[in-house]
């Protein structure tokens, strides 16, 4: 062993991210006691640079049987670092986390100095990992190439910085589980069939369609989205870098955007000024509050400076018990709900009193109302189009909403979609942040967000729909389990 040990170890990797073989030689070699300098790390196939060495490598390291081995130790944090910066392209990285779970055997908490040389590079490494991660998650773009058996099929292209395309394999799986997708990189390709994920060979842009039908939506949600308000040229630059334009649709709309955001800024201030009508007049007196509901929605009928503009005259009043322990706010009613008179009766309803029963939660025991309490539409012919409300219509139903809690005094409000939840927050909320989890509100009362049912019709792909409905019907769990 002691001959072993004077010699150069060169150890071989199956691929740039054989990172079990990296930990598995790695433990070995720890375990032998052998130092960083004494270690070679490459990859098969790689043309390292550097002089030629041509002096023989000694052998791995093997236990013997009256050997003990020496205990290994690493931090958790360390561990996470090391594996996450064991993605990066630059070749010294194994040499780089061999060394410091080497020097983490005598010195535990390295990684908390953060002058350290090697904790320095580590962290750098580490952070352009996750930068490169959170880019291919948002600059992706799908094109759809077909249908089988029910389930589209779509591919992309995308050029990573570092070697993570198998590791954001799951996110993708989970964000679209419903459709069959392939993602080719230069030095990897992933797929999902509904099933499994396959790990596959790299290739090159031409074996991915360069557009399809989807192009002109991607567009037209881009450009709705684009808010002239808070354009800066450098950030945007910074967090949309040029060199994935060419992969993105909407890339090509940003010119003209930025030509036209200084007549869209005016019209955008302008329409604050209307929305402030309603902000001014949120706060309302404390004192000789409504006693009941049925006084509570009588005053409400009598405000003259409701939002009348585009509006159905007819309020829909919340339903169920004057006491319940579970209270559900959705965003406004729509045109069924504005015909009948009563809160989710629509087909949105209909899949909320499904999920009830899947979830086990007593819809005549449960009470259900909405965060706007008028039908706000855009007529196009016979028909009424539904119309999200704007901030300033939200503030004005805030304290009503409020009310409405006060007096039935559930034990927990769920919020269905973004404007129920700013209804109860009083700002934006990322839904995907805050779902799953029993959040503290207003006055000690605890608020629980999910998505509203609406969204769930809308996705297109009906494996899709039974992904995003299961989770919905967890969530309506959790509330039922809260309460009781």
């Amino acid at each position: 062993m002691t001959a072993a040990i004077q010699d150069a170890y060169r150890i071989s990797l199956a691929s740039e991210v054989d990172l079990e073989g990296w930990r598995d030689r790695a433990r070995r070699l720890l375990q032998a006691g052998i130092a960083p300098d004494q270690v070679t790390w490459t990859v098969e196939g790689r043309s390292d640079s550097g002089e030629l060495d041509l002096s023989p490598s000694a052998a791995l390291p093997e236990k013997s049987s009256d050997q003990i081995a020496r205990p290994v130790r690493i931090s958790k944090t360390l561990l996470s670092l090391i594996n996450t910066a064991l993605l990066h392209r630059n070749e010294d990285r194994f040499d780089l986390g061999y060394r410091l779970l080497y020097r983490a055997q005598s010195v535990p908490s390295l990684h908390r100095n953060p002058a350290d040389a090697d904790m320095l590079k580590l962290n750098r490494y580490a952070k352009a990992i996750r930068r490169d991660i959170h880019k291919m998650h948002a600059f992706v773009r799908f094109r759809k190439i077909g249908a089988t058996e029910g389930r589209e099929q779509f591919v992309a292209w995308f050029e990573p910085d570092h070697h993570i395309t198998e590791a954001v394999a799951p996110f993708f799986r989970n964000r679209f589980t419903g459709m069959d997708w392939l993602i080719v990189t230069p030095e990897a390709s992933i797929a999902w069939d509904g099933e499994k994920l396959a790990v596959g060979p790299g290739g090159c842009k031409d074996d991915v369609p360069q557009e399809d039908v989807v192009e002109a939506e991607w567009r037209t949600y881009y450009a709705n989205i684009f808010n002239p308000a808070r354009v800066k040229i450098s950030a945007m630059k910074s967090e949309m870098p040029m060199k994935y334009w060419k992969n993105l649709p909407e890339a090509e709309l940003i010119p003209s955007l930025l030509e036209q955001a200084g007549t869209r800024v005016e019209a955008m201030v302008a329409h604050m000024r209307d929305d402030m009508i309603f902000e001014d007049r949120m706060d309302k007196p404390t004192a000789n509050l409504p006693t009941s509901l049925d006084q509570l929605y009588g005053l409400l009928e009598q405000q003259a400076d409701a939002p009348r503009e585009k509006f159905s005259d007819r309020l829909i009043r919340g339903i169920g018990p004057d006491h319940a322990d579970i209270m559900i706010i959705g965003e406004q009613p729509g045109d069924q709900e504005d015909r009948e008179g009563r809160p989710f009766v629509g087909p949105a309803g209909q899949l909320l009193d499904r999920a009830f029963e899947d979830a086990q939660i007593d819809r005549q025991q449960t009470f259900l109302t909405n965060a706007v309490k008028r039908f706000k539409f855009t007529p196009r012919g016979k028909r009424r189009i539904h119309e999200t409300p704007n901030v300033g219509e939200i503030n004005y139903y805030r304290w009503w909403v409020e009310q409405e809690i006060r007096l039935v005094n559930p034990k927990l409000v769920v919020a269905l979609g973004a404007t129920a939840a700013r209804c109860l927050t009083g700002k934006a909320v990322t839904i995907s942040r805050h779902r799953g989890e029993i959040l503290p509100g207003a006055d000690d009362r605890s608020i629980l967000i999910t998505v509203h049912p609406s969204f769930l019709l809308r996705i297109p792909d009906e494996q899709g729909r039974q992904v995003e409905y299961a989770k919905f019907v967890r969530d309506l769990q959790l509330a039922e389990k809260f309460v009781r």
